[in-house]
C-alpha cells in the first residue's frame, strides 16, 4: 500500500514559484500513475497535472504553461514546479497515486498561499 506525503508549499508573492514535492513509499510506486490536486475554500478539488506511469502528462488549462509536473521513479518522488503563480492558485494541494485515471490514493495535502 503506498503512503503520499506532500511537501513544499508555503506563502508567495503573486509572479513567484515554489516547488511542491510528494515522496511515496512502497516499492511499486513506478506503476502508479501520480497526479496533483487542489481545494480552494468552499470550492471542489480539482485536477491540476497528472503523469501516468509511462510518462504521459496533462495539466488543467487554468495550469498550462505556467505548472511542470514530473518523476523521479528512483526517488520515488513526483514534484510539481509552480511559476508565476497567481492569488487564484491559493488551495490545499494533494499528491494522489492511481491506475486508469482513477485516483484513491491521497496525500495529507499541503497549503499553498500566493498573495496579491
Amino acid at each position: 500500500q503506498v503512503q503520499l506525503v506532500e511537501s513544499g508549499g508555503g506563502l508567495v508573492q503573486a509572479g513567484g514559484s515554489l516547488r511542491l514535492s510528494c515522496a511515496a513509499s512502497g516499492r511499486t510506486f513506478s506503476l502508479y500513475s501520480m497526479g496533483w490536486f487542489r481545494q480552494a475554500p468552499g470550492k471542489e478539488r480539482e485536477r491540476v497535472a497528472t503523469i501516468t506511469w509511462n510518462g504521459g502528462i496533462d495539466y488543467a488549462d487554468s495550469v498550462k504553461g505556467r505548472f511542470t509536473i514530473s518523476r523521479e521513479n528512483a526517488k520515488n518522488t513526483v514534484y510539481l514546479q509552480m511559476n508565476s503563480l497567481k492569488p487564484e492558485d491559493t488551495a490545499v494541494y494533494y499528491c494522489a497515486a492511481g491506475a486508469r485515471g482513477i485516483y484513491n490514493k491521497w496525500g495529507q495535502g499541503t497549503q499553498v498561499t500566493v498573495s496579491s
